[in-house]
Formats: C-alpha cells, structure tokens, sequence
C-alpha cells in the first residue's frame, strides 16, 4: 500500500483509472467532487485502486432512486491528503445488486446494512447483511419511490 507521502493527486489518479478503465469510467466534477462514474461490474476493483491510491476513508455511501434505476454513491477521502472522490454507480430497479465493499472500508459495514434495509439494494459478500433500523421481520424498503404508506 502507498505511504501517506505516495497518495496521488486527483489528477493523477482520475487519469490512471481512465486509463485501466477505459468505457467503462466516466470522469466530471462539481466544483467539489471529482466524479467517477463506473459500471457496476467495475466497482469493486476501482475502489481497490482507490484504497490503494491512498484514499483511506470512506466517508459515507447511499444510494437514489430514480424510479427505473438506483444509482449507489461513495465519497471517499485521503485523510492525510486532503483530497475527495465520489463515485457513482448505475444499479438496475427490479434486482438491485452490487459488490459490498467492506473488504475494503470497514466503516461501509453499517452503511450497506441501511442501505439494504431502507432501498432494498443487495450488497454481495456483505458480511452480515440484515436490517439495522427496521425489524426484522419487515418486507419493504421504506425510502423507495414506490413503497406506499398503509
């Protein structure tokens, strides 16, 4: 892993992931986040680089519903760096799935559980992956656009 005094500039590091990437990356800014917008197939291993990189926090994850699609959200920092990615990933609406990355950032333990728990989204190789908020025995995800109030 890259020592604090090796982390990339975002620059660098957005240029390196395009190019591994290539179609499958798409790269924008905010005016306070670089973008990285990534299939979900690639997720995983972009944000292995990024760990790699020297971004060693994640800082939060959720995810938007859109209706026909969710899109999932990381912002992930380098602590010692001063320096912030988001990334983005499509997920389709009637089967939401993608990898858990808890393997790679402890704190997105609990927050993959409350996205699960809230929208319904699937994380795979989440170590415990049950509600956190709701009881158990719950069957929907109060935060999608289609649950209905009884």
């Amino acid at each position: 892993m890259l020592g604090v005094e090796n982390v990339m500039p975002n620059t660098q590091v957005i240029t390196m992931v395009k190019s591994k990437f290539a179609e499958a990356i798409e790269a924008s800014n905010d005016g306070f986040y670089d973008i990285l917008t990534i299939d979900k197939t690639e997720l995983y291993t972009l944000c292995e680089i990024l760990k790699e990189a020297g971004f060693n926090y994640l800082a939060n994850l959720t995810a938007v519903d859109y209706t026909d699609k969710f899109v999932m959200v990381y912002h992930i920092h380098s602590i010692p760096d001063n320096q912030r990615i988001m990334v983005k990933t499509e997920l389709e609406h009637d089967n939401p799935t993608v990898d858990s990355v808890v393997n790679i950032w402890k704190t997105a333990d609990w927050q993959e559980r409350e996205v699960y728990d809230l929208l319904g989204i699937n994380f795979t190789n989440h170590p415990n992956l049950i509600r956190i908020l709701l009881p158990y025995d719950f069957t929907e995800h109060p935060l999608r656009k289609d649950f209905k109030l009884k």
